[in-house]
């Protein structure tokens, strides 16, 4: 992955907006979907390619790419075992909590945490919540759908 550090963002005619990626010491801070962007924006990103081969059909899980995960601690283990959810599954939010160390699926509050996380997201797509198909995700509605129909979800 490049290592410059800035915002890069690339429009998707598929999406109909673009991906837009904040990177800071070689690590992905953010993954946005805006209607438009900055002038500082760059386009010129490696994995900008992978999402955009991503988002014409191209398999690719993203397990690769170092996401700074600036969430809280208990939040920060939701959205790590989400990132072990395969290209093309789907799992529930109940699913979600069952893989999560340290919570327990019978507690109300531990369900609440993880629609916590998958709310808050910092980097939707590659921490997959379109990945749950009860859960709230950090990407757009009509993006969340988009990226669904990519992995035949």
């Amino acid at each position: 992955m490049d290592e410059t550090a800035g915002i890069y963002a690339r429009e998707s005619t598929y999406l109909d907006r673009y991906v837009q990626l904040g990177l800071a010491q070689q690590r992905v801070i953010s993954v946005s979907f805006p209607t438009t962007i900055g002038e500082d924006a760059s386009e010129d990103h490696d994995l900008l390619d992978r999402i955009a081969s991503y988002l014409e059909g191209t398999t690719d899980g993203f397990d690769d790419v170092d996401i700074a995960m600036t969430v809280p601690t208990d939040q920060r283990g939701v959205l790590e075992r989400l990132r072990e959810v395969p290209y093309g599954d789907q799992i529930t939010v109940e699913q979600l909590v069952r893989m999560t160390p340290d919570l327990d699926v019978d507690e109300d509050s531990d369900h609440t945490l993880a629609r916590e996380a998958l709310a808050g997201n910092p980097a939707p797509l590659l921490i997959p919540d379109h990945r749950v198909r009860d859960g709230p995700s950090a990407a757009p509605a009509p993006v969340e759908q988009k990226l669904r129909a990519v992995e035949g979800l």
